[in-house]
């Protein structure tokens, strides 16, 4: 089973080749915090964008780990590209921008991003 999602205006679209999850991160970091982001995180194989590579902007801050990619047209961060301690890419799903998920069924885990 695979689960899809987009940014707000269509230009960019992907799918992730697993379950839906259930679970979340809910991070209070000055960036996830003021956008209101609910990650959950997949290996960068289960991960394909669709469309919209040419309309993908780039936002790295603090450690620059994390390549927060957001929809040029519209503004929206539907993923982000991170690798693990391990060096595995790893692609963080925005599951807001995912439609098919009900986000008030999540199991919400706090993750304390500001004092990293």
């Amino acid at each position: 089973m695979s689960f899809e999602g987009s940014c707000h205006c269509g230009a960019v679209q992907f799918t992730v080749d697993a379950e839906p999850p259930t679970k979340a991160i809910s991070c209070n970091c000055s960036h996830c915090r003021r956008k209101g982001f609910l990650f959950s995180f997949f290996p960068a194989e289960q991960f394909t964008l669709i469309q919209g590579e040419e309309s993908l902007g780039s936002y790295r801050f603090n450690t620059h780990k994390t390549d927060h990619r957001f929809c040029q047209k519209c503004g929206t961060q539907a993923f982000a590209y991170r690798a693990n301690p391990d060096g595995s890419e790893m692609r963080a799903i925005n599951l807001r921008c995912v439609p098919a998920i009900d986000l008030d069924k999540l199991e919400i885990q706090q993750h304390d991003g500001a004092s990293a």
